[in-house]
């Protein structure tokens, strides 16, 4: 079987249970046909780029998934008819990430691992520093 990574996003006007349900009822899509979800993520409400379908906001859900091409093809297709999803998008990766995800683990946190602050930005000593 495959290895895919799935993102879609949700309205912004659904609640968190609704959000939940769409990931069971996703995940039991790809169950249904033969794969298996290995890790979920709700990344939660975030901003948009820019508008979509009249919305500015949307729940972000990010899916790490070992199935079959006809999993995914059935996935998408419960997506594209579902009203409240806005985006999907689907990509076949070489492997899957074991930890959490980039958008989680830099959640709140500059790329030291510290949380951020305002007059970080202005902090002259920590720009001359290599990563």
């Amino acid at each position: 079987m495959a290895l895919y990574e799935n993102v879609f996003i949700a309205r912004q006007d659904i609640a968190a249970s609704q959000v939940d349900a769409l990931i069971e009822r996703f995940e039991g899509v790809i169950t249904a046909n033969g794969g298996k979800v290995t890790k979920k993520e709700n990344w939660g409400l975030r901003s948009l780029a820019y508008r979509m379908k009249k919305n500015r906001k949307g729940h972000y859900v990010l899916f790490n998934i070992d199935a079959p091409a006809k999993a995914i093809m059935e996935l998408e297709r419960q997506m594209r008819f579902d009203e409240d999803v806005i985006r999907y998008l689907s990509v076949r990766v070489e492997e899957l990430e074991d930890g959490p995800s980039a958008m989680m683990s830099y959640k709140g946190k500059d790329l030291k691992g510290r949380a951020k602050k305002f007059d970080d930005k202005f902090d002259i000593e920590d720009e001359s520093e290599e990563f």
